[in-house]
């Protein structure tokens, strides 16, 4: 019998958090949003039908637009600040401008429908922009920006693209920080157990986890060991070699 075969990992691991991360579907993302956007549209059909009403009828005064549903561009802004929405002036005004924030025009005046300013809020409170989630991963995980857009792109990374922003759900960043603290990717889980002494190239320990042999789930294409499953393989080797397990 190959001397491999002789160690059984007993370790179980139920992790929530990791069939929580590897249960997000996008197209539950989309689906979710398309119903998200429908409703949107029509609230800002309703607020600016009506102000149009009153401005045909010569009765649209200024202070009457903000209870209506209208910010100006500085209202709007302020609101987007007192949600959360960590953003200048001059790039919000920059997106107005280039209408990747909706707006309507009422006689002269460039207004943003309340439902715009509280979505934007509502998202910034459920996902992070490309480089803020890059920001908060890089804080655990050895990463460049490019490689975490191409984990982006091979959807490796769920994401959702919302007019001209990509998206990145919180709880996805959350639980790949969650992966990071207490789980061995291949590559470091190679060098874990050769730093305590049990020699093992890397191509074999792929052999095993082939064949099962170490427990280990998948997630973004990639395969990762539980530090406690590690644990009690590297505790068993040494045993088996008949060496006194070292400190890492």
């Amino acid at each position: 019998m190959p001397r491999g075969k002789r160690i059984v990992i007993e370790k179980v691991i139920n992790d929530p958090v990791v069939t929580r991360l590897k249960s997000m579907k996008i197209s539950d993302m989309k689906t979710r949003r398309t119903s998200d956007e429908k409703s949107l549209h029509a609230s800002i059909s309703d607020i600016v039908g009506k102000a149009n009403d009153l401005y045909a009828q010569d009765k649209l005064e200024r202070e009457r637009l903000k209870g209506m549903g209208l910010f100006s561009v500085e209202e709007a802004y302020d609101e987007l600040k007192k949600g959360g929405v960590n953003l200048s002036y001059r790039a919000f005004g920059g997106r107005v401008e280039r209408r990747s924030v909706h707006s309507v025009k009422i006689g002269n005046k460039r207004l943003i429908p309340k439902p715009v300013v509280h979505d934007w809020i509502a998202l910034a409170n459920e996902y992070y922009s490309v480089k803020q989630a890059f920001n908060e991963l890089k804080k655990h995980e050895k990463l460049n920006l490019r490689a975490f857009i191409g984990r982006i792109e091979k959807n490796s990374v769920p994401s959702l693209k919302i007019g001209t922003q990509r998206w990145v759900p919180k709880s996805a960043i959350e639980g790949m920080v969650h992966v990071c603290k207490n789980y061995y990717d291949v590559g470091d889980a190679v060098q874990e157990m050769n730093s305590r002494g049990i020699r093992i190239k890397r191509n074999a320990f792929e052999r095993r986890l082939d064949r099962n042999r170490i427990p280990h789930v998948k997630i973004g294409g990639r395969r990762v060991i539980a530090k406690e499953v590690l644990s009690e393989l590297v505790g068993k080797e040494l045993a088996l070699a008949g060496k006194a397990p070292r400190m890492s």
